[in-house]
């Protein structure tokens, strides 16, 4: 139940291999026989790793924070959902957005707005789609309380794990007298979940990273897909999505660069919330999050919020051939179809938004904002597709190799 989202080629703390060991055979204390080594201690990390697989923590109970972040479907998943946006604990808590990947997350920067080098200032960092929690412990304890998510408090999730098989284990960590007060308790309960995070979901364990550490070369098609997705002429993927192959250092290939865009996603008319045509997830701008306020030497040179409207954090492509959904909104089930809509909104708009071929999931206000200077996004309608659909199949093919635990044939 619990291996199928550790996929590490990296050693595991000690911690986390005992608490794996412990739900599949019995660790009962004290009574050790020859030849088998005792227990060690467990940590914050072997703690956090139980709490992120207990399905007990919601209410009603069944959703666990693996739900949505399991190593089968690329860190990220919906909890079952299939229209592109996360399920909630109860049958008909569908929510706003398509659930983030976490692996990789512990290296995203803090939110705040960097000058670029042509001048312009950004947003950069944060963590979930609109950057609104700086920390993993912070976005941790978000979807504890959420009424979409796993709908519970704090008293309820501390209550719950203090009469759970795992509650020795977490007073062993945190003391014997942890569970006497519910919000230290609650807080370890998000420092634990960030420790796993940052402990186990980078591994950097895939093909592309055996690549770069000189181990194996990639297939034809895949270094076709690589050498488009790094040509700044055709996908230039890697314009946004940062690589380093040359460096030997899988590390400095991070596939973002954590900044945010309005690249014209359509809009997914499946979502509850836009049943109402005058609602509009603006990302940086809301609702999920109050608007960030701008620093002076933003406004200084003229730029309000009204600028970052409709923006969202690029994600990593690290595990990105597993997810099986896309984009914020979860629009996209297919791959080959983002890389599609990159290559050809420009040229075919009819084809993904209907109509008169206008974005249809921002106001008019905001149609300024979406991408339009990077390349493919900055092509004429009258010059075609950026990509052929032998180049399309080749970047998806390069794309696979960023999937973590791969194993050499």
């Amino acid at each position: 139940m619990v291996l199928h989202f550790i996929q590490t080629s990296r050693p595991v703390r000690h911690g986390l291999m005992v608490a794996l060991t412990c739900l599949l055979v019995a660790c009962g204390g004290g009574g050790g026989s020859e030849g088998v080594a005792a227990a060690p201690e467990p940590d914050a990390v072997s703690v956090g790793q139980r709490i992120f697989t207990d399905t007990n923590l919601s209410s009603p109970a069944g959703t666990a924070c693996v739900s949505c972040h399991a190593a089968s479907q690329g860190f990220a998943g919906n909890n079952g959902s299939t229209i592109g946006v996360a399920l909630g604990s109860k049958s008909d808590s569908l929510g706003l957005r398509n659930a983030m990947t976490n692996s990789y997350s512990g290296l995203i920067p803090p939110f705040s707005f960097i000058q670029a080098a042509d001048g312009k200032f950004e947003a950069e960092g944060g963590l979930l789609w609109d950057g609104r929690a700086d920390t993993l412990e912070a976005q941790a304890s978000g979807p504890f309380a959420h009424p979409l998510e796993m709908n519970t408090t704090e008293k309820e999730v501390v209550d719950k794990i203090a009469g759970s098989r795992y509650a020795d284990m977490f007073k062993r960590v945190f003391g014997a007298q942890i569970f006497a007060d519910t919000s230290a308790a609650f807080a370890k309960v998000t420092s634990a979940l960030a420790e796993f995070q940052r402990a186990t979901l980078q591994p950097f364990s895939s093909k592309y990273d055996a690549m770069v550490r000189g181990e194996l070369s990639l297939s034809v098609p895949e270094a076709r897909g690589m050498a488009l997705f790094m040509d700044p002429a055709k996908g230039n993927c890697a314009g946004c999505h940062l690589m380093n192959p040359g460096s030997g250092k899988p590390a400095d290939s991070m596939f973002t660069e954590f900044t945010y865009y309005a690249t014209g996603v359509p809009r997914n008319t499946a979502i509850p919330m836009n049943a109402d045509p005058a609602f509009y997830d603006l990302g940086l701008c809301g609702p999920a999050r109050t608007p960030p306020v701008l620093p002076k030497a933003v406004l200084d040179t003229g730029v309000t919020i009204d600028n970052f409207c409709g923006m969202f954090r690029m994600p990593t492509l690290r595990n990105v051939a597993e997810r099986p959904a896309f984009m914020h909104n979860g629009f996209f089930n297919n791959l080959h179809e983002v890389v599609r809509f990159y290559a050809t909104r420009n040229s075919d708009p009819v084809r993904w938004y209907g109509g008169a071929g206008t974005p249809n999931d921002l106001p008019a206000k905001y149609l300024a904002n979406i991408e339009s200077v990077k390349a493919p996004f900055d092509r004429l309608a009258s010059q075609g597709s950026a990509l052929t659909e032998r180049e399309i199949d080749d970047i998806v093919t390069f794309m696979r190799t960023l999937s973590d635990g791969y194993k050499a044939p």
